[in-house]
């Protein structure tokens, strides 16, 4: 894969904070440039928010997982973590 530069300009401060972020989060500022770019491309979409959103996949998942637990589908009754660990491996 070739690479390219863009060159753009950002408010100080907010170039600062970000890659504070970016460093805590221990990824390279570049890395998120490049999902969010690729995020953009893949959904034709610009979700610009200070809330965290879920994606429509996550919450068809969630809602099934919800539906499981209200009809206690899919449960397993276990008591210890290395019995949920053991029931796990056996599938």
């Amino acid at each position: 894969m070739s690479k390219s530069v863009i060159n753009f300009k950002i408010d100080s401060d907010v170039k600062k904070e970000v890659q504070k972020l970016a460093k805590e989060l221990g990824m390279p500022l570049s890395a998120i440039v490049n999902a969010q770019l690729r995020e953009l491309l893949r959904t034709r979409t610009l979700n610009i928010s200070a809330e965290p959103r879920m994606t429509a996949y996550l919450e068809k998942v969630i809602e099934g997982v919800e539906q499981d637990r209200k009809t206690k589908k899919n449960l397993t009754k276990t008591k210890s973590v290395n019995e949920a660990i053991s029931h796990l491996n056996s599938l």
